[in-house]
């Protein structure tokens, strides 16, 4: 019998509801790839890949020029905690669709969101060691559980011009802006990283959303300032990723659910929020049973032109798309199994991930005229 659970509950294509679903092709990052990015149509054939020259780095999307930005591993990053192992990126490419890399930006110590904006611009979240009064000031987590030599690293947010790196367009740090009392780390994360920002988004009038998943919390900060003038905090949020904008200018986001407040039973769910409000206008959860979607950690959402709504249940691999009424209408799950011990990453088998797994931080679903170098398969 096949010993293999997410094997035995299926894997690859598994569904199209063709007059609802949005057309186009799901583009994915399989994370314990060498560096393999898969590009799969509707009825579930592929009909591109990518194979990059270091393990991704979280995800990849099309650029508004058809090429691939993709975010690898940085291979000479200092090994700065275990869990670092797992979350790190530091190297972004953008290719074209043959694989050739048109362009490389690198910092050794960034993570999560490397965000490649339209205009060539890169937005992302890299790291920085505070010093042990700044450490002090932060509050909650497991006691002595800090980086090697007491160390607590906070996130920094980066805008850059990756053709001149030596002047950011725009420098943010946690520590000068984030209040600790109200910003505290939940009771059962480790204190070695505060707030682990990760994901972020240039907004419409140029302010910045972030999430911050240790603290389950969802903010705007002004470009301006650095001020805090928006938060969504754990009330309504546990441990959330993937906040974006959409049209109406409200917020979309993939509320994991670890430690929701007031209940003990997990599930995942993705919700739209009203930023004047705060209130939840529209929410998906499994119809049927809502346990029985849930990812523990990582997760994206993606409103798509039609109305529909990517998903992505990280963890498992699970990629589907939803109607507004909650009705699926496409579903895929990644069909490549694969562990870390033939990609150099030892620490990370050590620390508890030495299992075969098809999980992909973030998918997003890519519009036909966006790819008009595809060739379907005959």
């Amino acid at each position: 019998m096949e010993q293999s659970t997410l094997t035995r509950r299926g894997l690859g294509f598994r569904g199209v509801n063709s007059k609802l679903v949005a057309p186009g092709y799901l583009l994915y990052a399989h994370l314990t790839s060498p560096g393999t990015v898969f590009l799969v149509s509707n009825d579930g054939v592929e009909v591109h890949r990518w194979n990059l020259p270091y393990r991704p780095g979280r995800h990849a999307r099309i650029l508004p020029n058809g090429n691939l930005a993709y975010n690898g591993v940085h291979p000479e990053a200092p090994a700065l905690f275990p869990m670092w192992q797992k979350y790190r990126g530091g190297v972004m490419l953008q290719v074209d669709p043959a694989g050739k890399v048109i362009s490389e930006y690198r910092d050794p110590l960034a993570h999560h969101d490397q965000r490649h904006l339209d205009d060539g611009t890169l937005l992302y979240t890299t790291l920085e060691p505070l010093t042990s009064e700044q450490a002090c000031t932060v509050q909650g987590g497991i006691p002595s559980s800090e980086a090697p030599n007491g160390i607590i690293y906070a996130d920094v947010i980066k805008m850059v011009d990756p053709t001149r790196p030596e002047a950011p367009l725009w420098t943010w740090r946690a520590i000068d802006h984030l209040d600790p009392a109200i910003f505290s780390l939940h009771p059962q994360f480790a204190r070695e990283h505060w707030p682990l920002i990760n994901s972020v988004h240039l907004l419409r009038d140029g302010n910045i959303l972030a999430s911050l998943r240790s603290v389950s919390a969802v903010v705007i900060i002004s470009r301006a300032t650095g001020d805090i003038i928006w938060h969504l905090d754990s009330t309504v949020v546990a441990q959330q990723h993937c906040a974006s904008e959409l049209e109406d200018g409200s917020i979309l986001i993939f509320d994991n659910g670890t430690f929701r407040h007031h209940e003990s039973s997990t599930y995942s769910r993705v919700i739209q929020v009203d930023r004047a409000t705060k209130s939840i206008v529209w929410e998906y959860r499994d119809r049927s049973f809502p346990n029985a979607f849930f990812s523990p950690f990582m997760g994206g959402a993606q409103r798509l032109p039609n109305g529909n709504t990517l998903v992505t249940e990280a963890v498992f691999g699970r990629m589907f798309e939803v109607t507004s009424t909650g009705e699926m209408v496409f579903e895929y799950v990644n069909p490549h199994l694969a562990d870390y011990a033939k990609l150099e990453a030892p620490e990370l088998q050590q620390i508890g991930f030495d299992f075969p797994s098809n999980a992909v931080f973030r998918a997003y679903k890519v519009a036909p005229e966006d790819v008009p170098w595809v060739s379907l398969p005959n």
